[in-house]
């Protein structure tokens, strides 16, 4: 006796993103996502959510369980649930008072590329994956390693990290270098270029002062006599915009000592890079151009949604190190032919179309839009300084380089301007970083949002006077507590 067939019924798939009807689904559901992205900003109401770690996760964990649940809820629901979810709990750059990182508020015309991008899903590891992509993207490198080497190259990263990290390798790999290769950094240099030469297996960095928050090129001499070895074997990495507070290393003089010793000179310009779109202000650059390699991050002064970095070389050939054969993505036979090698371009396999918003960003705006851009954030740190200098509650680090201002409560301690920052976290109401400068520590504003006005600026500064003040009334009034919010209700 034969088993019975089961019938089945058959599930039409879910819709995709590309081909001829993709944009036709995306519509709806562009809309859901629009809108959830409307009422999870006006649930937030401010630059953070109320309530600080514990608060965020209890809501995401509301929203989200069952995480994989046995029947879905639909794509409207899911989309609508968890955009409004994500946007209600974070920390939005867009918003003035989320004033604390490198952390830009993308340009739309950037977004709505990089939707475009992620439609489309090229994959940047051959050009049969991705072939106007490919052309896209040689034309852009090239004409972003323009704006600082003649003849340059240039290759996209997700980031300065990834950046660094090349520019370790390159220096290693390069034809001139002739034994291990020694990496110089400055006291105030990024933390991932230590961690590059742990990667990659090089010897402990040697680590000059940076005593006025830039590298001491009289330091530097003396490291790189000591050092000596042969021409190549020793690898200087400048900054052009700290972490800390965007300072920018004294290039020239640096690239001076590098030519006299034979050095190589890598210079992380992941902050700083995007003053080369400012008439005005890319003359603080001035050295950069005789650099081996620069890390340049758009993500920052770009406005890009990230990832959306670069390293840029000023010889084209010292790239050669980074080929590499997979037959099924770049055979012998097909780049013969004429087909781009890929492999070469990262150290990535499958990488995203991170070009297309760069592209669409440098189209729309032109250097001049860009630099106007630049112009606009770094005069509004130039105002939030003055402002801060005459306010006697508070105390200026420094003219602002770039966009960073550092500052802190008058006669304050540093675990009361510890407590400040978190206290802010907590209510949701400013997100301001911190940074540990010439033995004090120091509130940080990093201004990255054109739309920030000079009432913003002040708002900022008299919610920092009030948590400031109702901290020291805490302190006095519980002189044993060692943190003052806990158990309280910082609201």
């Amino acid at each position: 006796m034969s088993t019975p067939r089961t019938s089945r019924t058959p599930h039409t798939p879910p819709p995709l993103a590309g081909g001829a009807q993709g944009a036709d689904a995306l519509e709806p559901l562009l809309d859901i996502a629009l809108h959830a992205l409307r009422t999870g900003a006006t649930a937030r109401g401010g630059p953070l959510p109320a309530g600080g770690p514990e608060a965020v996760a209890a809501h995401v964990h509301a929203a989200t369980h069952p995480v994989l649940p046995d029947h879905g809820t639909g794509p409207e629901t899911a989309l609508r649930t968890l955009v409004h979810t994500l946007t209600a709990g974070a920390a939005d750059p867009a918003e003035p008072l989320c004033a604390a990182h490198l952390h830009c508020p993308p340009l739309a015309v950037a977004t709505a590329a990089d939707l475009a991008a992620s439609a489309l899903n090229p994959s940047m590891d051959s050009w049969d994956q991705a072939p106007a992509a490919t052309a896209l993207e040689t034309l852009v490198t090239r004409a972003l390693a323009a704006q600082i080497h003649d003849n340059g190259d240039a290759l996209i990263t997700t980031g300065g990290t990834e950046a660094n990290q090349l520019a370790l390798l390159l220096a290693r790999e390069a034809p001139a270098t002739r034994g291990p290769v020694r990496l110089i950094t400055g006291a105030n240099a990024h933390h991932s270029l230590t961690r590059a030469a742990w990667l990659l297996g090089l010897p402990e960095p040697v680590t000059v002062p940076a005593p006025a928050g830039t590298l001491d090129p009289a330091a530097l001499d003396d490291a790189l006599t000591e050092l000596g070895g042969p021409p190549g074997t020793c690898l200087v990495a400048a900054t052009a915009g700290t972490t800390d507070a965007g300072l920018i290393d004294p290039l020239d003089d640096i690239a001076d000592l590098c030519a006299a010793h034979g050095a190589r000179l890598h210079i992380d310009a992941a902050y700083g890079g995007g003053l080369l779109f400012s008439d005005t202000r890319r003359t603080q650059l001035h050295g950069i151009a005789r650099a081996d390699t620069v890390a340049l991050d758009l993500h920052k002064l770009g406005w890009q949604p990230a990832a959306a970095g670069l390293i840029a070389v000023r010889e084209p050939h010292d790239l050669d190190a980074l080929n590499h054969r997979a037959d099924y993505l770049n055979a012998d036979d097909d780049t013969d032919a004429g087909l781009p090698d890929l492999l070469g371009r990262s150290l990535r396999t499958t990488r995203r179309p991170d070009v297309l918003k760069i592209a669409v960003t440098l189209k729309a705006l032109g250097r001049t839009g860009l630099g106007r851009l630049v112009d606009q954030v770094c005069d509004q740190a130039r105002q939030f300084a003055e402002l801060i200098d005459a306010h006697p509650a508070f105390e200026l680090y420094d003219t602002p380089a770039i966009s960073t201002v550092l500052f802190r409560p008058t006669h304050a301690t540093d675990d009361h301007i510890a407590h400040v920052r978190r206290r802010l976290l907590t209510e949701g109401t400013a997100v301001l970083g911190r940074a540990d400068l010439d033995g004090r520590r120091w509130l940080k504003t990093t201004l990255l949002n054109p739309h920030t006005r000079p009432g913003d600026l002040s708002a900022l500064l008299k919610l920092v006077e009030e948590a400031a003040a109702t901290h020291t009334s805490e302190t006095l009034s519980t002189p044993t507590s060692t943190d003052p919010t806990k158990g309280t209700d910082p609201r």
